[in-house]
């Protein structure tokens, strides 16, 4: 028996972004280096472990606007195209920086920009098939989340909320063959209720914030370290803050260390604006080229960060995995004295902070296990493997929880985004309205009714709240959430005016393809 069990989670997902009218859109550039930096990379790590016969353990989810961009042929071409051309940049680059600082850094680049050409040919373009040949290894275990990641509480009616679940399983069962174990709620947005959306879906488990189940009636006997059960018998695993702090603290977490890759140092700022105009967005504007030269350093200004060198950097990740596995097995043996059984310590993350943000984070998690092998006294899981072995746990009723700041709803409801509810709840209803006027829809009727449910489902997306309240790249949020909404309501007017336009129709279609699968008779 271990001291504990570890259920490390990465929540995949990437708002649906796919703008066939312009071949150099530039938020399209979030996949492609999402897939450059953090999915190929750990999912090569995983391969390795695999190979060196080392136990290795993830949930992972993966969200359906990712699953269907990651299978879209248009943007796997736009991202062998985006990776070649900066490949070209990359090996200039080794001859320049040679005999330098940068060097190794340079070396690093071009051989990593080579390599992830090879797992897109090696794979089909289709990254999901490298998820799904990880799965039948039995390393990963995907599962799904809300359809467009929409944020369920603050939605306006149940059927709102059942399309969200509905809609992602149904498009799990076409990616992955099979129905999802489990589900990550949109920001772990819970209010009582959603299990029964759960439960109808046939889904075992779901996520929610630390307070999510602390608060919960009657309180959990072991806390947070093992999972509860809904009165709908839908399983709950809550955060476990401390091994969650070690990672996303700002503070004291292990990616502000001096000696890794500096985010916000980038080639396409400091290059030579000559020698790098030629790689830059058609507009000429400096942005990120994705080649980062320096290291955090300490707190200095920008201009004062030295070269960064990948060797002690991945060094000191692995250095962060034995101290983060030490800590798990003392945090472990100290509940375990408490609750009188080895604990289940869940630690969830977006998975784009390890490689993206955190440049080194892949070698970090491949590091973890290792550790984890290693010592035997910390055993990683699955969610469902982990309730497979262990199926009798309390009853619990979850609190409305969110892992937002502040842990509710303030992230997605304040005076920067709060105008967008009231189209988001009218469309809600004049979709219900339609879809129960029209049970029995088919030919141009259908594929109307079908692309006002897509419509409606990206204006829903809980990113374009998000990043009004952050204030990053807030024009494109507005415009997206309009854009969905004028689609959805032209669609609407024309359907119940009985006018329906062929041509219009044709491109809402064009630009919003998500979902082909989908019926528009979920919101009946």
């Amino acid at each position: 028996m271990p001291d504990g069990y570890l259920l490390l989670l990465l929540h995949a997902h990437l708002p649906w972004v796919r703008h066939p009218e312009d071949p150099f859109f530039i938020e399209e550039q979030w996949l492609t280096e999402a897939i450059t930096e953090s999915y190929i990379p750990i999912l090569w790590r995983l391969e390795r472990l695999v190979r060196d016969g080392i136990p290795a353990r993830i949930t992972m989810t993966v969200s359906p606007p990712l699953c269907e961009m990651l299978a879209d042929p248009l943007l796997q071409e736009r991202y062998r195209r985006r990776i070649a051309r900066i490949l070209e940049l990359a090996e200039l680059e080794v001859g320049a920086k040679a005999h330098s600082p940068y060097a190794a850094a340079a070396v690093m680049y071009r051989d990593h920009f080579r390599f992830c050409l090879s797992v897109m040919e090696r794979f089909g373009g289709n990254l999901l098939n490298y998820i799904k040949m990880l799965r039948d290894a039995g390393v990963i275990e995907p599962i799904t989340c809300t359809a467009t990641h929409g944020y369920l509480p603050l939605m306006l009616t149940e059927e709102a909320r059942r399309a969200q679940v509905r809609v992602a399983c149904a498009n799990y069962q076409k990616h992955f063959g099979e129905q999802p174990k489990g589900i990550w709620l949109a920001e772990c947005g819970y209010v009582p209720g959603i299990e029964d959306l759960l439960a109808e879906a046939g889904l075992r488990y779901f996520f929610v914030d630390t307070h999510g189940l602390y608060f919960g009636e009657p309180r959990p006997r072991y806390g947070v370290y093992a999972p509860a059960y809904t009165p709908r018998g839908v399983a709950v695993f809550a955060r476990d803050p401390e091994s969650s702090r070690s990672v996303w603290s700002s503070e004291c977490g292990y990616p502000g260390d001096p000696v890794y890759r500096e985010f916000y140092r980038d080639l396409g700022y400091d290059g030579d604006y000559n020698w790098v105009k030629a790689f830059l967005h058609p507009d000429g504007v400096r942005r990120n080229l994705g080649l980062k030269y320096h290291r955090i350093t300490g707190r200095v200004p920008l201009h004062e960060k030295q070269p960064y060198d990948p060797v002690p950097a991945h060094a000191r990740a692995m250095d962060h995995a034995g101290h983060f596995h030490f800590c798990r097995v003392e945090q472990a043996k100290w509940l375990g004295s408490i609750i009188e059984k080895p604990p289940l310590i869940v630690s969830p993350y977006d998975c784009e902070l390890f490689g993206h943000w955190w440049f080194e984070g892949p070698q970090f998690l491949e590091s973890v296990f290792r550790c984890c092998h290693l010592h035997q006294r910390l055993q990683p899981v699955t969610g469902s493997e982990y309730l497979d072995r262990f199926p009798v746990h309390q009853i619990v009723q979850p609190a409305a929880s969110s892992w937002g700041d502040a842990g509710y709803n303030g992230v997605w409801l304040n005076p920067t985004n709060d105008w967008i509810y009231r189209h988001l709840h009218a469309a809600e209803e004049r979709m219900i309205e339609v879809a129960r006027r029209f049970p029995h829809a088919d030919g141009e009727l259908r594929a109307a009714l079908n692309q006002m449910g897509r419509e409606l489902l990206l204006m829903q997306a809980s990113d374009w709240a998000f990043i009004m309240t952050t204030g990053t790249t807030v024009p494109y949020a507005v415009r997206r959430t309009k854009d969905h909404i004028n689609r959805f309501t032209g669609l609407y007017e024309q359907i119940v005016n009985d006018r329906l336009d062929p041509q219009t129709l044709h491109e809402i279609g064009w630009r919003d393809p998500i979902f082909p699968e989908l019926d528009y008779r979920e919101w009946a």
